[in-house]
């Protein structure tokens, strides 16, 4: 396969995927659920963590960062953080293990009514899942992004946003990152209708 021909095959197996998203009347509805769930936890003084391994690591931080700072329009900054202090995760790692960096954040600082958007490609992380049993315990909810339904991370999850779009991980997360923004959208729609004007 030619360079140019492998473009065009990357485009249109990403194409593809987000074909099938819009498609999904079940997915565009949790969509909406999360949305909803997020902007009644800011309206409530709840907090919101992310958290991730890898690209779903900068997934995580990417939506904390648009929350807390700016997305579109400006608006008061809202309570959202990831989890992916350095000094945290090497410590936690270093004495309990890598499995438990995202369960000890949300055991120390997350508290019921807060919610913790989980993402794992796999749906299989280790440490993702150990931090949304930790959040299940203490009454946090928990969205749950994956690259499909069947998978140990969707048993914890009060709304699941499961994005297939392929073969590899990349699909999965170049959708999740649509979603991530979409959330944010719903949110600010929600909480700041003001910068989203009738047209």
């Amino acid at each position: 396969m030619s360079l140019q021909n492998a473009v065009r095959a990357a485009l249109t197996e990403a194409q593809a995927g987000l074909q099938n998203l819009l498609a999904d009347s079940e997915t565009l509805a949790a969509v909406e659920r999360a949305g909803r769930l997020l902007a009644e936890t800011f309206q409530a003084g709840g907090r919101v963590f992310s958290c991730g391994n890898g690209g779903s690591m900068c997934d995580a931080m990417h939506f904390a960062e648009e929350l807390s700072g700016r997305f579109r329009g400006d608006r008061a900054a809202l309570a959202a953080v990831s989890i992916s202090d350095p000094s945290h995760i090497s410590c936690v790692a270093n004495d309990y293990g890598y499995e438990f960096i995202f369960s000890r954040y949300v055991e120390a600082h997350a508290k019921a009514g807060d919610v913790l958007v989980a993402i794992s490609t796999s749906g299989k992380s280790k440490n993702v899942l150990n931090a949304a049993e930790v959040a299940k315990k203490k009454g946090v909810k928990i969205i749950a992004m994956t690259g499909k339904r069947d998978c140990p991370l969707a048993s914890y999850a009060d709304v699941l946003l499961a994005t297939p779009a392929g073969t590899f991980a990349d699909r999965v997360q170049e959708l999740h990152i649509k979603l991530i923004h979409i959330m944010i959208e719903l949110v600010e729609r929600q909480m700041f209708p003001e910068n989203y004007p009738a047209k």
